[in-house]
């Protein structure tokens, strides 16, 4: 029965931590760029150019925004539900979805159920109907047909439409804000140097800026690789002399004594010493009887009678 408790325990636990995790992913979408008036901007699926809302996911991993809400009344949290298992809902990292504000929901999944001409603000809200993600106030006043009203980076800025908010010079959906009018730096360089002249004398300086460092840095290294050695090798020398120093004062005269006569005896052919080492030498003796065979050693002494 304990063991019941204790998994029933970890199997809540688990499922808690696991639905504030997916709240927490959800809580990182942002509502990043909105068009109210589209007359001759981008087109949905079926041709239609309406006003879209888009989404970022500022997050570094993948979330699914199936199950939140879409709505345009603060008092109505749950106008419009993002319906849940389209596949399209899971948003990749850093990555941006649109949906269109054409008050057709019968379309698919990413066609809201109001208009923004007759909304005032967006609000994006979590999955459980009540935690307000992200929301943002429309300046109608500033708007013209075409015009859309945008974060100026992807993902920051307040929810009031004040900092970080400006009116785009052009529209970009499904894509960066950030750098979308900018002229490109190719165009600029190519303007600046139209033969390349100056690309070629920067590079080459660059390749021999580099070859000039290398030759230093292993000139160097070399350097310091011979002045080791040579330290190992005066080291090696002043330990052997010493040894060798030691070894001789360590001798006793004795053994050069010893030396000397050796060499002396070999000099002179001493013929005290068989050459050969395979020769064996028997010396004759005096003696020409065995001492084992003599009967003195053999006979008792003849027994003698006491009176």
């Amino acid at each position: 029965m304990k063991r019941v408790i204790i998994k029933a325990l970890i199997l809540t636990v688990f499922f808690f931590a696991w639905q504030r995790s997916f709240a927490q992913s959800q809580e990182d979408m942002r509502i990043n760029e909105i068009l109210v008036t589209n007359t001759n901007d981008f087109e949905d699926d079926f041709g239609h150019k309406n006003g879209w809302i888009e989404l970022f996911n500022s997050s570094y991993g993948t979330v699914n925004i199936g199950g939140c809400y879409f709505t345009n009344d603060p008092a109505n949290l749950t106008k419009y539900i993002i319906p849940k298992g389209d596949v399209l809902t899971a948003i990749r990292p850093r990555q941006h979805v649109l949906f269109w504000a054409d008050n057709q929901p019968f379309r698919g999944t990413f066609h809201l159920n109001f208009t923004l001409e007759e909304s005032k603000e967006i609000l994006f809200v979590a999955s459980d109907g009540k935690t307000i993600i992200d929301r943002i106030k429309i300046p109608h006043e500033q708007l013209l047909e075409n015009i859309s009203f945008g974060r100026v980076k992807d993902g920051f800025g307040k929810t009031d439409g004040t900092e970080g908010w400006e009116i785009l010079r052009q529209t970009s959906p499904s894509t960066n804000n950030f750098g979308v009018d900018e002229i490109p730096k190719s165009v600029i360089i190519k303007e600046i140097d139209p033969y390349g002249a100056v690309m070629s004398i920067t590079s080459m300086s660059a390749v021999f800026v580099s070859l000039i460092l290398l030759y230093i840095i292993f000139k160097q290294i070399g350097k310091y690789n011979i002045r080791n050695s040579q330290k190992r090798s005066d080291q090696v020398s002043v330990l052997k002399g010493r040894k060798e120093k030691v070894s001789v004062e360590d001798t006793s005269a004795e053994v050069y004594a010893a030396i000397a006569t050796a060499m002396h005896l070999y000099q002179t052919d001493n013929e005290a010493h068989d050459i050969e080492n395979t020769i064996l030498t028997i010396a004759k003796v005096t003696r020409n009887y065995s001492p084992w065979s003599s009967k003195i050693y053999t006979l008792r002494e003849t027994p003698v009678k006491n009176r």
